[in-house]
């Protein structure tokens, strides 16, 4: 049997050892625009961290500088692991392999001339990874697809399932820690308790980290143990989610947020 087969059993039976991630004085400029300026947030091992905040509050902009999408101006990004475990450092392909991370848009996400098997396909081809027969089959069957999906193309699958084969995406490079930037906002709300539910499922059973950007705050409240609310680009304050339910809240911004945010109810 060779090793990379027996990687697979190895992961397929239980996951690695959890990854926490912190940022310091993180700031994104485009031009002279700041999207983000001097935010700061520590997500422990195995926590589910939510950010929060009207749109064009820099929420997904912190993703995008977490996984290099988006140019720090200044600031730091470090994994956080066990005492003395040797991390890869922040835009290194070992980075990459270990925090992953799920668009909004499923469809813009996904290239629309690939077949699903591609798309899997493509980042374990990119990492070197070898068994990509039985790594895409075991993602398909993680998500509730199954191996009938492989030879479709994104606009032959509904807006739930696209959004599902960008989660397989993400998970089959096996991460530790999941960006998720509004996974569900573009979804219909017939669906989108099944992938949140989905999530949640996936992030008990692989041991992962979330750190998940939503408008909804009943999504994040369900969803997280704690959160950020952002506001033009900094920090308004952090608490953790029972007190947001609770409207234990210190800011007036983030009264006000919660009284936008329609029907706003902690989900059961």
């Amino acid at each position: 049997m060779s090793s990379e087969h027996q990687g697979m059993i190895g992961a397929a039976g239980g996951h690695a050892a959890q990854l926490g991630l912190e940022v310091e004085q993180l700031r994104v400029v485009y031009g002279d625009f700041v999207a983000v300026d001097d935010v700061a947030l520590r997500v422990a091992p195995g926590e589910s961290f939510g950010i929060v905040g009207e749109s064009g509050s820099g929420k997904s902009t912190v993703l995008r500088a977490i996984c290099g999408l988006a140019r720090l101006a200044t600031g730091t990004v470090r994994l956080l692991g066990a005492q003395g475990e040797a991390l890869p450092a922040p835009g290194s392909k070992a980075f990459r392999r270990r925090v992953q991370m799920v668009f909004q848009d499923p469809y813009g996400s996904l290239h629309p001339r690939q077949t699903v098997d591609r798309i899997l396909a493509e980042p374990l081809a990119i990492h070197g990874i070898g068994g990509a027969e039985q790594r895409i089959e075991r993602a398909l069957d993680e998500v509730g697809l199954g191996t009938g999906f492989r030879f479709r193309y994104p606009h032959q699958l509904s807006g739930g399932q696209r959004q599902r084969i960008a989660i397989a995406r993400a998970l089959i490079l096996e991460p530790q820690i999941l960006l998720l930037d509004e996974p569900t906002s573009a979804l219909d709300a017939s669906v989108q308790a099944e992938v949140l539910n989905l999530l949640e499922e996936l992030r008990s059973r692989r041991g992962l980290s979330f750190i998940l950007v939503s408008h909804d705050l009943a999504v994040v409240t369900h969803m997280c143990e704690r959160l950020m609310v952002m506001q033009r680009g900094r920090t308004v304050e952090l608490l953790a989610a029972a007190d947001l339910a609770e409207s234990r809240v210190r800011d007036e911004y983030t009264r006000r947020l919660m009284i936008a945010s329609s029907g706003f109810r902690r989900v059961a």
